[in-house]
């Protein structure tokens, strides 16, 4: 069992047993009630710098808390390399052996203890889920440890081990969004670059300032869409860029491409992920729409749904067959194999958009496709207006 696994179960279960003693008394009246609720809400304050990961700054702030959690006369915090990142409690000659300790714990994976004339020094490894072990935390006590000290300051690195393990999966999260990130603008597509320069240059001789107009609206677009910003972004600015896209395929359709807005203005300040949206239009315009060789109409609406928002993007062309995109076609990209090549509608980047609204809202606000061979596609996606951490 990880110590994760141990960490979160163990917290879950103070959790639980001071949720069914609140339910039964009102205010901590015993020695054992006071000692539960102290030692949860210490852990709640060593978790919050730990969910940061092991620096010099969130060390320095759960110590403190980590040394009352163990009931230890002094604390220490090490890297996997054995330099001190923080100590909290008094110097004793301990202080002193704890680099050469943490460096011994670290590569004999177990810990190491030093005694001296009146302390004690417990260097304890922190291994998270990959093994390897991020840190050390050395913990200074009088005299000779017992077993019961033994077993606090073990599973006070545990519980450490399982908020830096937490730390680990909320950066590496991080990495895959920002990945699934650049494979999208990736897939923006090279045709649609090629086709707006070839409209912007048929219009150099015949109307310049409308090229002038293009040539900006292309720009800003292309600056928006590879912008260096976070990975969040309003819902007014998705649709703003939306329709710098629309303007260019307008101006290559004309009166066949049909598009239709319908925005409730108390939902241009929801939050979502950047270029969310854009994929969803792009579909409909380049699947949808121009695949068929007829045009069509467009629809963006977005909607206050209570708690939520509701965005979606519709068009009235060829569709596609449920089966074919329940059997996976939302991961099909244009590059000259699949249905992209079977008369059917690959729907580029659709997968990704779907993985990074489950990732950032929960399985609750994945998108839903609605669509038919003939009867065009209706794609939806549903964003809560607030969430806690997520912000432009």
């Amino acid at each position: 069992m990880t110590p994760f696994i141990v960490a979160t179960a163990a917290l879950a279960l103070l959790v639980v047993a001071l949720l069914v003693w609140r339910r039964t008394q009102r205010v901590v009246t015993t020695p054992a009630q006071r000692a539960v609720h102290q030692a949860l809400h210490t852990a709640s304050l060593a978790a919050v710098p730990l969910r940061r990961g092991l620096t010099e700054e969130s060390a320095s702030e759960a110590a403190p808390h980590l040394r009352a959690l163990a009931g230890a006369e002094a604390l220490g915090v090490a890297d996997a390399e054995g330099t001190l990142l923080a100590w909290d409690g008094p110097q004793t000659a301990m202080f002193d052996s704890f680099a050469d300790a943490a460096r011994r714990a670290v590569a004999d994976e177990r810990p190491v203890l030093v005694t001296g004339d009146e302390h004690t020094l417990i260097a304890q490894p922190l291994p998270i889920d990959t093994g390897a072990a991020v840190g050390v935390l050395g913990m200074v006590t009088t005299g000779k440890p017992g077993p019961g000290m033994l077993g606090a300051v073990a599973e006070v690195a545990r519980y450490a081990c399982g908020q830096l393990e937490l730390a680990e999966l909320d950066a590496s999260r991080s990495r895959v969004d920002r990945a699934e990130l650049r494979a999208l603008r990736a897939q923006i597509s090279p045709h649609f670059i090629y086709n707006a320069l070839n409209t912007i240059a048929s219009f150099v001789r015949t109307d310049p300032d409308r090229a002038r107009e293009l040539i900006l609206e292309f720009a800003d677009f292309t600056r928006y869409s590879f912008r260096a910003a976070g990975e969040f972004t309003v819902l007014a600015d998705e649709l703003r860029n939306i329709e710098r896209y629309l303007a260019l395929e307008q101006a290559r359709f004309g009166d066949a491409l049909d598009v239709r807005l319908r925005i409730a203005p108390e939902v241009l300040g929801v939050v979502l992920p950047f270029l969310a949206l854009q994929p969803l239009v792009e579909n409909a315009v380049r699947h949808g729409l121009a695949g068929g060789g007829r045009g069509g109409q467009l629809s963006i609406v977005a909607t206050d749904a209570g708690t939520d928002c509701l965005i979606s993007v519709e068009d009235d062309g060829i569709g596609m067959d449920p089966d074919l995109l329940r059997s996976g076609a939302l991961d099909a990209v244009d590059t000259g194999s699949g249905p992209a090549r079977t008369g059917e509608a690959a729907h580029v980047g659709l997968a990704n958009v779907d993985d990074r609204l489950r990732a950032a809202f929960g399985n609750d606000y994945g998108l839903v496709v609605e669509t038919a061979p003939g009867a065009g596609t209706k794609v939806s996606m549903r964003v809560p207006k607030f969430r806690a951490g997520i912000r432009a």
